[in-house]
């Protein structure tokens, strides 16, 4: 009885807590968790759209000093493999993106000690010279906390200089688990979950769009999912009324070929497809403030990312033209517009192209 009680809570849009989460993900029949998922999807995002998008990765640097232990993408200065893109190669990669039908560039990259926020604001600047219309999703929260300490700004300066520069949107990278305990074991050098919040929270008091995602499968319990969720949620609570704050959530399962984790800590991936239709399910219900759920299908694949749209998600993200640092981790999950359009299709919806802002181009 109190499994039917959690799903009318949740219909009716009333926030669970952590208990009862815990409980739902724990005792819920996966079945049960879809067809609740389903009908919010529904309610947040009526009707048979499925959203999809033209962007491209590009990686700023890899040159990073957080060395994180799931990262195989990293390098120190030292490496006879480190670089820093060259605006040469942002033009190649840019012409290549827009000849493909996208505008929207995915920058993102280590944490290089050699880059302050002076070359970001001129990189910025440089591109949207070029390309008036490119739209720059780029950094994240890990990225904006370094500068700041860097620089001796607060998050709000930092932000508010790389928007006048040209930022549009601000990626959720480097959330993973918002849990310190996990954290220090994953990402010990990054920012601590209070600073990834605290980034957010500015960012979303600036009306900049942003998105909040979670790299799960590894060294996390149920609990610090369910948490994680909450701490979502509740920052997406304080934003302002018309303001965009949080614009989907993308969980995504740890990819664990040749990392530190697998090699030094024997932390393998604990993926599989039931508990990643559990995973867009629970999220769905706990994100009760959020419309957007988008499924990972570069890191879980045609098959799971089909059945994660009758499970509470609504999109199934970028074809991704360029991915680097999932794909050196072990997937191999890539798909062209017509694929995804495709993917989509069979699954019984209609494809909608997007921009990052969930708008219907």
């Amino acid at each position: 009885m109190i499994l039917e009680q959690l799903y009318e809570k949740a219909l009716h849009l009333v926030p669970l807590d952590i208990e009862e989460g815990v409980a739902l993900y724990n005792a819920a029949p996966v079945e049960e968790l879809m067809f609740v998922a389903n009908k919010l999807r529904q309610l947040h995002n009526p009707g048979k759209i499925v959203g999809w998008m033209i962007d491209r990765n590009v990686n700023i640097t890899n040159i990073c000093f957080s060395q994180c232990t799931f990262c195989n993408f990293c390098r120190t200065k030292g490496s006879n493999d480190a670089y820093v893109t060259t605006l040469y190669d942002y033009k190649s990669k840019i012409d290549e993106l827009y000849s493909l039908g996208g505008d929207q560039l995915l920058l993102q990259g280590g944490m290089n000690p050699e880059l302050d926020l002076k070359f970001y604001i001129d990189l910025f600047r440089n591109l949207k010279k070029l390309y008036p219309s490119i739209k720059l999703h780029a950094l994240g929260p890990p990225e904006i906390v370094y500068l700041a300490k860097k620089e001796k700004l607060s998050y709000t300066e930092v932000l508010s200089n790389l928007i006048y520069a040209g930022l549009d949107s601000l990626p959720g990278a480097g959330a993973e688990i918002l849990s310190d305990r996990v954290r220090r074991i994953v990402s010990p050098a990054k920012a601590t979950s209070e600073q990834w919040l605290g980034v957010m929270r500015e960012a979303h008091k600036l009306n900049l769009p942003t998105s909040a995602t979670m790299m799960f499968g590894h060294v996390e319990t149920v609990r610090e999912r369910i948490e994680h969720l909450i701490m979502i949620r509740d920052l997406q609570a304080e934003k302002q009324e018309n303001h965009y704050g949080f614009i989907t959530f993308i969980p995504w399962p740890f990819q664990d070929k040749g990392t530190v984790l697998l090699k030094k800590h024997k932390i393998r991936s604990s993926y599989n497809g039931p508990d990643y239709i559990r995973m867009i399910a629970i999220s769905r219900i706990i994100l009760n403030n959020i419309r957007n759920i988008q499924a990972s299908i570069l890191t879980v694949g045609k098959q799971i990312g089909m059945l994660s749209l009758h499970s509470g998600a609504n999109d199934l993200g970028s074809i991704m033209i360029e991915e680097n640092v999932v794909s050196a981790a072990g997937s191999q999950n890539r798909f062209n517009a017509i694929e995804m359009q495709s993917i989509i299709k069979e699954a019984g919806f209609v494809p909608g192209k997007r921009n990052q802002k969930y708008e219907l181009v």
